[in-house]
């Protein structure tokens, strides 16, 4: 009997891996789909997004290409970054509609809730990155003794350093939310949170310097100073989603 037993719990733990597998190439196939929609849709759009993203460098800066492919692989980055950003939001339900069977129902409606404000938080990021950071950035590289020499700079080399900041912004940015949502379902903890503030900071001006190719202290700091103000926040969040607070009447 017990035998028997343990036959068919290890058969039912097999069909469960294999329903699982399923269901991923299931989600990677939809995912597939609709990138290559999305690629097709930034393709139409990949001029204005071109010329959008090559401002930012000082004016004065020319722009080269110097291999005879360069433009037209550059061209199509461009169109591949836009088509993951308009679908990146697919993905995000892609994502969420998998983990959704192990989540409970009051677990299921916080991620639902919260899948606007990620969205919200990422678009904060990258416009804190294309307004704040990029310029003072790339003003600096590329006015870095420019008495000795004059500067040029790579097309591909600029628009993949701006998408690189861009992203790596935005995705920082959504810290406050996403510990919002894990002390809401009990994995994090405000006190916990709180008594690492001094690795935070520590680790705040590590991301800065990973996310900042830039060796000067002020690019880091700019970048440094928001993420550990993030984990502030996102202490604050925490603590507003503590297990057992009362709601309000």
């Amino acid at each position: 009997m017990v035998a028997i037993t343990k036959g068919k719990r290890d058969k039912d733990k097999k069909l469960t891996l294999l329903g699982h597998l399923q269901e991923i190439r299931r989600r990677m196939v939809y995912s597939t789909i609709a990138l290559i929609i999305a690629v097709a849709v930034s393709f139409y759009f990949a001029d204005e997004v071109f010329d959008f993203l090559v401002t930012r460098r000082p004016s004065e800066v020319p722009l080269i290409a110097i291999t005879p492919t360069e433009m037209i692989v550059i061209y199509f980055k461009v169109c591949l970054y836009g088509a993951l950003i308009l679908a990146g939001p697919f993905f995000t339900f892609q994502l969420v509609m998998f983990i959704r069977p192990a989540l409970t129902r009051k677990e299921r409606f916080y991620l639902y809730a919260l899948m606007p404000a990620l969205l919200l938080f990422f678009a904060a990021g990258a416009a804190f990155a294309w307004f704040i950071f990029l310029p003072n950035a790339l003003d600096f590289l590329l006015h870095f003794m420019d008495d000795l020499v004059t500067y040029q700079i790579k097309i591909g080399a600029l628009i993949s350093f701006e998408v690189q900041i861009i992203f790596w912004m935005g995705v920082v940015f959504e810290l406050p939310i996403v510990t919002f949502f894990l002390a809401k379902i009990g994995i994090l903890n405000y006190r916990w949170l709180a008594r690492q503030w001094k690795w935070a900071f520590v680790g705040s001006f590590v991301i800065g310097a990973a996310i900042t190719p830039t060796p000067d202290p002020i690019n880091c700091t700019i970048v440094s100073v928001p993420v550990f103000l993030l984990y502030l926040l996102g202490i604050l969040t925490a603590w507003i989603a503590r297990p057992g607070k009362k709601s309000p009447a």
